[in-house]
């Protein structure tokens, strides 16, 4: 029997970091795999992002590098000598590989890394993963809205009937929900305290909250979705009283 090669998936590193790994088997020719928030099963990964740490052995038989694509790092392991000998520190990169866990810590095992040169590239990959996380993004809430509505058996019917979701894909999808924090409060009384009068400047918000700017940005934007911020000039966001 001739193992199938999985696609690679364009994932944000995250997501890979923030979702659960399950180890494969050799006999059944299974690979392992990262299933994420969004209920994603990832084998082999799509990323693209900026080197940040380089590594070689001194026997030469082992290098590394990390890759940081915005939202979190990841570490690329070859262990085929000098494989990143072309790579430099700030370089952006194409990364292509199986993802592989060992004593905790997930990693990439290397298949290809190319440096990319056009920026534009960078900008396509993350439109890419946006797009396709919208779309994953409303099953993922109808999941957790339904999961407060029916029992677990219920719920596990429903998914598997109605998305094709299996057992370990829901647990991971609930279990993360459980593990989020709710930043609105910190952002409201941010904007709340920059504001003296006509709103607080967004450039200023992202300066003082002590959050990763992508957290920042999603949770400015689910506080707008439900109406407690609103624009009241280009710029600049104020708290609905």
């Amino acid at each position: 029997m001739i193992a199938k090669r999985l696609p690679a998936i364009k994932v944000r590193i995250s997501d890979l970091a923030n979702g659960k790994y399950f180890y494969g088997s050799k006999e059944e020719l299974k690979a392992g795999y990262v299933i994420t928030p969004y209920g994603e099963k990832v084998t082999r990964v799509n990323v693209f992002g900026t080197v940040v740490e380089k590594f070689v052995s001194d026997a030469g038989n082992f290098s590394s590098i990390t890759v940081d694509d915005g939202t979190d790092t990841i570490k690329v392991k070859s262990f085929e000598g000098s494989t990143f000998e072309k790579i430099d520190l700030g370089d952006l990169v194409r990364v292509v590989g199986k993802l592989k866990e060992y004593n905790g810590e997930l990693y990439v095992n290397y298949e290809i890394v190319r440096k990319e040169t056009d920026p534009n590239f960078e900008l396509l990959a993350k439109t890419e993963v946006l797009n396709n996380l919208i779309q994953k993004k409303r099953i993922i809430d109808n999941i957790r809205a339904m999961s407060d509505q029916m029992d677990s058996e219920e719920l596990r019917n429903y998914v598997q009937d109605t998305y094709s979701m299996d057992e370990d894909t829901l647990g991971v999808i609930l279990e993360a929900k459980k593990k989020e924090i709710d930043y609105k409060p910190v952002v409201l009384d941010v904007i709340k305290k920059l504001d003296e009068g006509n709103g607080a400047e967004i450039s200023k918000i992202f300066q003082v909250i002590n959050l990763p700017e992508n957290v920042t940005e999603r949770t400015v934007n689910e506080l707008i979705n439900s109406g407690d911020l609103y624009e009241p000039k280009i710029g600049f966001l104020k708290k609905v009283n």
